[in-house]
């Protein structure tokens, strides 16, 4: 048994049968001072363990209420974005169902609405933190509603481009009709499918046929440019082709006379021909066309200006009974 005292230890001697008390060596030196480290590292760990798990310093306090702070401005952060995302679509939905619905114009496109982002992972550098998913997320949705901000604020200046240029518009869209109602003798044939008067087979009638006398006159139903005049011995006989702008065109067929030329301006009401039954057609009549974007559609649509309600539905009703179209 070995016991230190200051620094001798006292030692039982087997051989004289006494305890001895003998100075330290090197080697106890070094045993007391690994002993009473080993001491202090324990009590001390021990203290930093304790004041760390049930004490706080002033910085963690400060830390903590940093963080709490970070976090509670980060999920109203997310809420404001939410609103803000309600708000856009809101927008959205106006600007296609109202907005650009006014000036006829087709709805802004989903791909440039919606714009897609790719490339590298742009939130790489926010990876490894406590807090990195949330951060990520929400800068995610920022990027976004950016984007959205950026394709709706064009769609706007679209919009506003329209806005301006609305009196040219609404001069330019074809509102009327291209014969007087007194001077039609009937409406022969209206747009839809109908039997061709010479090859007795249903075909697709891409516009209306105005029965009228030889001779009657024939307007521009909106302000334009006359692209094509001419004649042909088959097909369309005589006839017009007038560029509106916005899209519009339109076609005037089996004229007797042609009143204007290629290139020239016209005015909505202007006479530029008389109605006859040139090309193929067996019967004096105007045959009248609405292209919008390079598509055939129903000139029905395009009377508003010049049509009471009733007169309308009565033209909708002469032109759908005709089975057969004159050309």
């Amino acid at each position: 048994m070995v016991m230190a005292k200051r620094f001798h230890k006292i030692r039982y001697n087997e051989t004289t049968l006494q305890m001895e008390e003998t100075p330290f060596g090197l080697k106890d030196y070094v045993l007391l001072v690994a002993k009473r480290l080993a001491f202090l590292a324990i009590v001390s760990g021990g203290s930093v363990y304790i004041f760390d798990t049930y004490f706080e310093s002033p910085t963690d306090r400060a830390q903590r209420r940093e963080i709490a702070f970070l976090e509670e401005r980060l999920s109203k952060m997310d809420d404001d974005m939410r609103d803000m995302a309600v708000i856009l679509n809101d927008l959205s939905d106006r600007d296609d169902a109202i907005y650009r619905s006014i000036f006829g114009v087709e709805s802004y496109p989903n791909h440039l609405r919606n714009p897609g982002i790719g490339g590298l992972d742009r939130s790489r550098r926010l990876r490894g933190y406590d807090h990195s998913q949330a951060v990520i997320s929400s800068e995610e949705r920022l990027a976004e509603l950016q984007r959205r901000l950026v394709a709706q604020s064009r769609s706007f200046d679209e919009v506003l481009e329209l806005a301006k240029n609305q009196s040219e518009l609404l001069k330019s869209i074809p509102a009327i009709q291209p014969v007087r109602n007194e001077d039609l003798k009937r409406m022969a044939s209206g747009y839809g499918y109908r039997i061709h008067p010479i090859y007795k087979v249903r075909k697709m009638h891409y516009g209306m046929d105005f029965s009228a006398p030889t001779g009657t006159e024939i307007f521009a139903t909106g302000d334009g440019e006359v692209i094509l005049a001419k004649r042909t011995w088959n097909g369309f006989g005589r006839h017009v082709i007038i560029r509106h702008g916005f899209g519009y065109e339109t076609l005037y067929a089996h004229m007797s006379k042609v009143l204007v030329r290629q290139g020239q301006k016209v005015k909505r009401g202007e006479v530029i021909g008389l109605v006859g039954s040139t090309g193929t057609s067996v019967a004096p009549h105007l045959h009248y066309e609405v292209h919008k974007d390079g598509r055939k559609v129903n000139p029905a649509q395009y009377y508003f200006n010049d049509l009471t309600p009733e007169q309308y539905e009565e033209m909708l009703r002469q032109s759908a009974n005709s089975n057969q179209s004159f050309d």
